[in-house]
Parts: structure tokens; sequence; C-alpha cells
């Protein structure tokens, strides 16, 4: 029984029977409502310890995705190009092929030999002996461009000299100077040997601070010793590393039974020495 008042609201307690049915709804909902919210929590906290959880690989698994690792590694290390081939692709654009006649000779009778060019003004660094003396000197560019060519500087001492051409190409790529070498070290000699255009040779460095005589009595000094093959036409070409970088310019091979092929020694003057003559500083 409720009685309302004017100034207060009393409310009086009523029969507790009437009461009990829905106290007990009350608390069954509240107990269905605890046990769907249990559910939710304990399904989520399932889900994400599954999701923590590792996946574990069978035997069978492993041992393909080993195979398919190895197969991936062996297939990269093969496409890797030698060393050789990059040397060559790095340095074949700056060297040139030189052509050097004396007064009155015929093509037969002109030297031959190689040079690299070596500054942004086309200066061709070579060897001394390959143009000394010639009257003509011919330089052809690795693009094909031909053009004369005059010498501005010699080392007699060091057998080296530079050329200036008259015309460039329309491309020009001096080479890079590399420093020094030590014994043992990979080294790639490039030329013209016997006329063949652009060949590469490789080797090691087998001995520093070499001292050759050459023709008319004269010595060369502390020269790079080097095990690469190198034949006329080689002369005045460039000893690189294995950034391509010019290390020496080759100048003699030794040769014991006195003929003009390699018998497995050649020599160049170190760039650091070779460089002087074409201005660049001394190393």
């Amino acid at each position: 029984m409720r009685v309302f008042d004017d100034e207060y609201r009393i409310e009086t307690p009523g029969d507790p029977d009437d009461e009990q049915p829905a106290r007990h709804r009350t608390t069954r909902s509240w107990l269905v409502a605890a046990g769907v919210a249990l559910a939710v929590v304990l399904a989520a906290l399932a889900f994400i310890r599954s999701n923590d959880r590792p996946s574990t690989l069978t035997p069978e698994q492993i041992s393909s995705t080993i195979s398919s690792e190895v197969a991936n590694g062996v297939d990269a290390a093969l496409n890797v190009p030698p060393p050789g081939e990059t040397v060559f692709r790095t340095i074949q654009p700056s060297v040139v092929f030189i052509s050097a006649a004396p007064d009155g000779a015929g093509p037969d009778e002109a030297a031959s030999g190689a040079g690299v060019v070596v500054d942004a003004n086309g200066q061709i660094l070579t060897a001394r002996h390959v143009v000394q003396g010639a009257t003509s000197i011919e330089v052809t560019f690795s693009d094909g461009t031909k053009s004369a060519a005059t010498i501005v500087s010699e080392q007699p001492d060091n057998d080296i000299a530079v050329l200036k051409p008259a015309q460039l190409p329309g491309i020009l790529v001096p080479a890079v100077l590399g420093g020094g070498v030590q014994i043992g070290d990979d080294v790639y000699a490039t030329g013209h040997p016997f006329g063949f255009a652009d060949s590469l040779s490789a080797g090691v460095v087998s001995g520093l601070d070499r001292t050759v005589p050459i023709a008319e009595g004269q010595t060369l000094k502390g020269l790079i010793q080097f095990d690469a093959a190198v034949n006329p036409g080689n002369s005045g070409g460039p000893l690189l590393n294995r950034a391509g970088q010019v290390v020496g310019i080759v100048t003699a091979l030794a040769n014991p039974a006195d003929e003009k092929f390699f018998v497995g020694l050649g020599f160049a003057v170190p760039i650091g020495t070779a460089g002087g003559a074409a201005g660049a500083p001394q190393q």
C-alpha cells in the first residue's frame, strides 16, 4: 500500500509476496548478462592467445623453406658479374687506340699502342716509346671518333707522354685515377694487343719498385711488376685495380728470349708518377 502526502512522498512496504517474483526475475537477468559478458571475454582471450602463438612448421615445410632460400642465394651469386666485366665496362669508354708513324712511313709501318683519357680536356696518357719520333699521330676514341694528336708533355725517364687530340668525341669519359697497389692485388690490363682492340687480361701484382732496362741503354725505375698478359699494342694502356681505377701505365714486358711477346712479366709506371705529366697531383 502506497500513501502520498502533500509534502513528502512516503512509500510503505507492501506484501513481501508481491515483490518476490520481480526480485527473482532481476537476479536471473543479471546472472544471464554476466554470463554472456564472461563468455565474450573468455572468447576474446582465447583468440588473442591463439594469434600470439607462433605457427608450428612441419619438418617437411622447414626443409622446403631452407632449400628454397639456398636456391635463391645460389641464383643471386651466379648472376653477379665477374670483377673483370665490371672493370672492362668502367674503363672501356676511356681507352683510345694510338697509331704513330714517322715521316714518310706507310700504313704498315706505323707503331700502334693504347692510351687512356685522364681529364675533361681530353688529355691522353700513354707510353712515350709508342709515339717517340712520330711525325703523325692519330687517336681513335671508343665511339670511333678519330683525331690527330700532338705530344704536349713528356717524361723520358719514366717513358710517359701526354697527347692532346685536335678533336674530341661527343661524349668524353675520363678515367678515374687510383692509388697505390700492394703485392697480391688483383690487376687488369687493357689495350689492343696485336691489333685486337679492347682486349682485357687479368693477373696480380707480383712485385714493386722494379728496375728494368729498355732500349738505348735507358733504365726505368720504380715500376709495378704484374703477371696479366700484355703484348705489343698494350703499351701505353692502363693497368687497373678491381674498381676500374687506373693504377699504372703499361710500359714494358720482360722477355729473356728477346722476342716481342709476353712470357709472364709485365711492367707499368705507377699512376702517381705517370699522372704528374698530365698535371695530376703527385701521390
